[in-house]
């Protein structure tokens, strides 16, 4: 198991190194996370939702995501609350008194799904989340060191230097752990080192003499790691301010508070041709070649953001002169005339105007659609496959076009309208996550923006080919680094 002294020191990576090596090795591996907090998540083939991480992990394994590897997910919808999902299904809204009332039934769900795995799988890395040692939630704990001792798991501790305090952080985390979970702890990584490791000797020395335990290895910092992540401090890093004029597309994501997949946006930052950059001031917008609104797990709190920060009013201008502008799933829906949410399913607030820039109404509803789906572009000119996840359903108005045909879902065939678009063609939505993934829709994207004025490369990635060298790049990185003997001998595979 996979445990940090805090969140966002490299756990999630740290999982994803050691699935690929595992797997290189011939070892049938999977990921597993009893319980994810998180706003970025994918669907299975099944339909049903996890944590990105997962189902990152388990591609780095080689193998399919399914919903057994994170049994329940927490998505916030506010500061106070989260929807809680069971094996991929909501099961209603609850504030963090109410989701620790449900404790028993949680870990019953996560032991079945960590029994299921285990009869498929030769071995199995888990993943913690946070610190073990928050000792204010240690008696609601079913993470980190309750998992470890249900899954009888030697623990692997990792922490961050880069944000300085590392040493302080595994030696504190040791000293407030119990004796028994200490005596789980194996050793430490130390992720994202800069400079001259020699000149660590001296803390390490301290770090082992202090615990007991030793140092399994310092990962550097890696630069550039095309690989998604899905915590919220990730998308904190993402660029805010446009870059220098340098001939390539300028794309701005429009950053909001509550703002869910980002990893959709992805594919676009490892293209050349594209400068991707995060926009939370009006003054940014006119300044772009497209505008992009992402989900939301608030789609009309976000949306009152957006007016009341000015931007709503600048994307109607920037629209209006001619710029181009995408909504993906809560974003959509944003771009539409109105939003009802007579459920109260994300909102406090019943209905919401819309911006306006589709004639498109809302209305979010109990039941989340979640599906994988195979799809087409209206002109039968370019496949695609993504994924659903949405309470809404969204109606076309005054014979408004859609803007794909899904053709699967579930792998059931279909026959059905996704999104919409403006009659002049430069605004358009759509409910399918992962669209960016396919390389003819970025082409798409590309070819409608570029008139001429820019010099941006005709080359494309091939997102999948891309990844697949990150998952060998960090796994050379880790075998270098870190001393996988010790590793194997924890994993039962000295």
């Amino acid at each position: 198991m996979i445990q940090g002294t805090a969140s966002h020191v490299g756990k999630s990576i740290v999982v994803t190194a050691l699935c690929r090596i595992f797997s290189d090795m011939g070892v049938k591996v999977a990921p597993f996370k009893a319980q994810n907090m998180a706003l970025n998540s994918f669907i299975t083939k099944d339909g049903k939702e996890i944590g990105r991480a997962q189902a990152v992990q388990a591609e780095a394994a080689r193998i399919d995501p399914c919903v057994e590897m994170n049994p329940i997910l927490l998505k916030p919808t506010t500061d106070l609350g989260s929807q809680v999902i069971f094996m991929g299904r909501p099961v209603g809204n609850a504030k963090a008194r109410e989701y620790y009332a449900m404790k028993e039934r949680a870990l019953d769900v996560i032991r079945e799904a960590y029994e299921s795995l285990c009869e498929r799988f030769d071995l199995i890395v888990l993943e913690g989340a946070g610190s073990p040692a928050e000792i204010n939630l240690a008696e609601q704990d079913i993470v980190n060191m309750r998992m470890a001792e249900l899954a009888d798991a030697p623990v692997i501790l990792v922490s961050d230097i880069d944000r300085g305090g590392v040493f302080a952080s595994l030696i504190g985390t040791m000293t407030l752990l119990p004796d028994q979970q200490r005596e789980r702890v194996r050793g430490f990584l130390i992720n994202k080192f800069r400079g001259d490791r020699s000149l660590l000797a001296p803390g390490l020395k301290q770090i082992e003499e202090r615990t007991g335990k030793p140092v399994f290895g310092v990962l550097p910092y890696i630069r550039d790691l095309r690989i998604e992540q899905e915590d919220s401090v990730a998308l904190s890093e993402k660029k805010s301010r446009s870059m220098e004029p340098d001939g390539k597309v300028r794309v701005g994501v429009v950053r909001l508070p509550r703002l869910s997949n980002y990893t959709d946006l992805d594919p676009l930052e490892g293209d050349p041709g594209m400068d991707v950059i995060y926009v939370d001031d009006k003054e940014t917008i006119r300044g772009l070649d497209v505008v992009i609104i992402p989900g939301s797990k608030d789609t009309i709190g976000d949306l009152r953001y957006l007016k009341e920060t000015g931007m709503a009013h600048a994307i109607c201008d920037y629209s209006n002169n001619g710029g181009q502008v995408i909504g993906l799933c809560g974003g959509f829906q944003m771009l539409g005339k109105t939003i009802e949410d007579p459920h109260g399913v994300e909102s406090a607030k019943s209905a919401e105007a819309g911006l306006g820039l589709l004639p498109v109404e809302t209305v979010l509803e109990r039941e989340k659609v979640t599906a994988q789906v195979q799809a087409v572009s209206m002109d039968g000119l370019t496949n695609l496959t993504g994924y659903e996840i949405h309470m809404g359903k969204s109606i076309r108005l005054n014979g408004c076009s859609g803007m794909f045909r899904i053709t699967k879902r579930n792998g059931r065939s279909v026959d059905e309208e996704d999104g919409a678009q403006s009659p002049k063609g430069n605004v358009w939505g759509t409910y399918i996550h992962g669209i960016f993934e396919n390389a003819p829709i970025r082409r798409r994207l590309l070819d409608s923006i570029r008139k001429g004025h820019h010099a941006c490369s005709s080359e494309l990635t091939d997102y999948h080919e891309l990844k697949s060298r990150e998952f060998a790049r960090l796994a050379g990185l880790f075998r270098e680094y870190v001393d996988m003997d010790a590793i194997l001998q924890a994993a039962g595979l000295g």
